[in-house]
């Protein structure tokens, strides 16, 4: 019964099947929207995990499978005209943006924040904000081209991982 159970699990999940292969050994960036959680898998092994803010609504924040598309230091605010490393841009010092609904990777997109007391909350416009020094490492070492999969699951990080056949 349990193998029977984890058979339509496994082939009802929302990112399988994949459209892209994310091979072991790639870099890969998974969201968990329901724990507001982040992981980056690296040579197949979870490397970290951070709590992140995600979307006001469950809608707002994007689910799928998406490819990492900008990589930007200090990045500009166009919503409200705010210069890149101005205290008041709430972007934070690092854009990490990805492909979600059919965009460039300017509109969604991994970003620190100036307001810390937000990380873990339900509170973006749509994008996933980190503590600034989690986002400095990740974008240090997640390259353009990377895979960021956004879920809403109480699966752990490692049986994502698995299912991706990543490890």
């Amino acid at each position: 019964m349990q193998l029977l159970f984890a058979f339509f699990f496994f082939i009802s999940s929302p990112f399988w099947p994949f459209d892209v292969e994310v091979l072991p050994g790639d870099s890969l960036v998974i969201v968990n929207k329901r724990t507001n959680e982040l992981a980056w898998i690296n040579d197949g092994k979870v490397q970290f995990i951070t709590k992140v803010a995600t979307g006001k609504t469950n809608e707002m924040t994007p689910e799928g499978l998406f490819t990492i598309k900008v990589k930007a230091e200090n990045p500009y605010y166009r919503r409200a005209n705010i210069l890149g490393g101005d205290p008041q841009n709430p972007l934070g010092s690092r854009w990490i943006g990805f492909d979600a609904l059919d965009t460039d990777g300017r509109i969604y997109g991994l970003h620190g924040t100036n307001n810390p007391s937000t990380i873990g909350k339900y509170i973006s416009q749509g994008c996933i904000r980190l503590p600034k020094e989690q986002l400095e490492f990740l974008y240090d070492r997640v390259p353009i081209g990377s895979k960021v999969l956004v879920v809403n699951t109480d699966q752990t990080f490692e049986s994502i991982t698995f299912e991706m056949n990543v490890i």
